[in-house]
């Protein structure tokens, strides 16, 4: 059987690296002998991860929402670090959980803003360069929310359904070369996810999780480093990951 990728010939680009799944895939890379670019917006935490991880780990701060950052960034890399192999495009986030007819157009706005046009920026950024080297991996963050709706789930949704749709359409077009493309789709999951949903109300954060043992960050990271290091001919197309306790309802009934 071919050997699966050797971690320490990856150079990895993450979004989204200040917290969550985004720290927890740097960590896991680094561990592993790759190097990494970990980016986002807040530079006092991409300065903490810098300096807890090392030289192997280059930091960008930009906001994947503005193109021309996202592309001045990716331009600026020294030769160390500008072929990108494996690009982990996981900044995103939801806001608000209440019905559409309620929620706050802002909030609609920003999710679309970071979790397509975000995710649409990075890869188009970084994916020439795979393309021209014959040799890469796009990893994106998509959701259980892509295929089982929930009340006040509606453009957080809809934002991972395109995911899980682009994901699946960047296979077809990279046809004959050997770039990879995965879409990772966790279910419940424990990090700043929720307490940004619900803007800082650390009480209202914490309902979801009660009672029940949800995923962890590291977990996930463990299955995007899974997916990135198989043999080259192997492509995952989708990976759905739930805890074990979480699974699926029967229809739903308003009965008067």
């Amino acid at each position: 059987m071919k050997s699966p990728i050797n971690p320490k010939t990856l150079t990895v680009l993450v979004t989204g690296a200040t917290s969550g799944f985004g720290a927890a895939t740097c960590r896991r890379f680094i561990a592993a002998g790759a190097k990494v670019i970990a980016t986002g917006r807040r530079a006092d935490r991409l300065q903490a991860l810098k300096k807890e991880l090392g030289p192997r780990c280059r930091i960008a701060e930009f906001d994947v929402r503005e193109r021309r950052q996202v592309e001045a960034a990716l331009d600026a890399l020294p030769k160390e670090f500008s072929k990108i192999n494996v690009v982990v495009a996981n900044a995103g986030l939801a806001l608000g959980l209440g019905p559409a007819h309620e929620a706050s157009l802002d909030d609609w706005d920003a999710m679309v803003a970071t979790n397509i046009n975000g995710l649409l920026y990075t890869v188009r950024a970084a994916l020439p360069g795979m393309v021209a080297r014959d040799e890469g991996h796009v990893i994106m963050l998509g959701s259980t929310a892509a295929d089982y709706p929930y009340p006040g789930g509606n453009v957080y949704g809809a934002t991972k359904a395109f995911v899980k749709q682009f994901a699946l359409n960047l296979r077809a077009d990279l046809l004959g070369s050997n770039v990879r493309v995965t879409d990772i789709e966790p279910g419940l999951a424990e990090t700043e996810f929720s307490l940004v949903r619900f803007h800082g109300d650390a009480e209202q954060a914490a309902q979801p999780y009660k009672g029940i043992e949800p995923l962890s960050a590291d977990d996930v990271a463990e299955t995007i480093f899974w997916s990135a290091t198989l043999p080259r001919r192997v492509n995952v197309n989708r990976l759905q990951v739930m805890p074990v306790m979480q699974a699926f309802g029967p229809f739903a009934f308003k009965r008067k």
